[in-house]
């Protein structure tokens, strides 16, 4: 009886289990079906609370775009981001391999010090970041406030994008080192020529990582900006949806604007995404 009834409990089991998945699913994505539906609509429709529009408004993303001046401020984001997904691999990139690869006295200890300020909350160090781009911009060549040194240089070091990366270069194989010295190869010839070939996944995984923490940046670009010129388009959509006021259907149509292109970024590299978390073994 015991072995008779295994099989209905693990059907039952496995019943919940894709049940509250899809509860889950439909929780998550019940907001963005809400916008994106709501974009389409007329002023009187959200007004009405209607969940579905009777005639599509496509003429709100154009209305959006202008009264916005999202053009300017995509532009901005996309220079930010490209600068700071760049900078992150370029500096991330050898700090995890020397951790991981390069045997030096206190290699362990300040790992564990690169960890420990992820513990450490943004609010916290906005402050003191916020006084340091002020001063190196004072005594450097060119300004940082306003300008995209304070967007992107104060970012381009992360101690998670290190730690993803750190634990990837750390599973490779010993036998590639030992037959790369065979070959007269030193470190930095191991890390560009071995190391960063294998490692596509979580490199595409970083450089996402800090694409989405780019695009997203609402509350430094407004404390370290106060000109539209080098704001990015979070601070644009915030402006624009303080001064639509009633206009529901064109703050959604923004909102739908500034997500766009980084879920069809997303999609070009999800594949990579998921296999870099995989293979640097993080899960969750």
């Amino acid at each position: 009886m015991a072995d008779a009834s295994r099989p209905d409990r693990t059907r039952l089991w496995r019943g919940l289990l894709v049940g509250s998945l899809c509860l889950g699913a439909a929780a998550s994505l019940a907001p963005f079906a809400w916008m994106l539906l709501a974009s389409f609509m007329t002023r009187g429709e959200t007004i009405r609370h209607v969940l579905v529009p009777e005639h599509l408004q496509w003429g709100n993303y154009l209305t959006a775009w202008r009264e916005a001046d999202f053009g300017h401020y995509l532009i901005v984001s996309v220079v930010i981001a490209a600068l700071q997904v760049g900078g992150t691999l370029a500096f991330c990139t050898p700090a995890a391999y020397a951790l991981a690869r390069m045997d030096f006295r206190g290699r362990n200890v300040l790992f564990l010090g690169i960890l420990a300020t992820l513990m450490i909350p943004e609010s916290v160090t906005m402050i003191p970041n916020f006084l340091a781009v002020s001063w190196v911009g004072d005594v450097g060549p060119i300004p940082w406030i306003n300008n995209w040194p304070a967007l992107t240089i104060p970012f381009m070091a992360s101690a998670f994008s290190i730690f993803l990366l750190r634990q990837f270069f750390a599973g490779i194989p010993n036998d590639l080192w030992e037959a790369a010295r065979l070959d007269g190869m030193g470190h930095l010839g191991f890390l560009l020529k071995i190391v960063v070939p294998l490692s596509r996944a979580p490199l595409m995984t970083v450089g996402m990582l800090a694409l989405i923490g780019s695009w997203n940046s609402l509350a430094w670009p407004l404390l370290v900006t106060n000109t539209p010129a080098w704001r990015p388009l979070a601070v644009g959509l915030q402006q624009f949806v303080s001064e639509a006021g009633a206009e529901v259907h064109l703050q959604m149509a923004g909102a739908v604007i500034a997500i766009v292109p980084i879920l069809l970024a997303y999609l070009l590299v999800q594949k990579e995404f998921t296999e870099g978390i995989v293979m640097s073994g993080l899960k969750g």
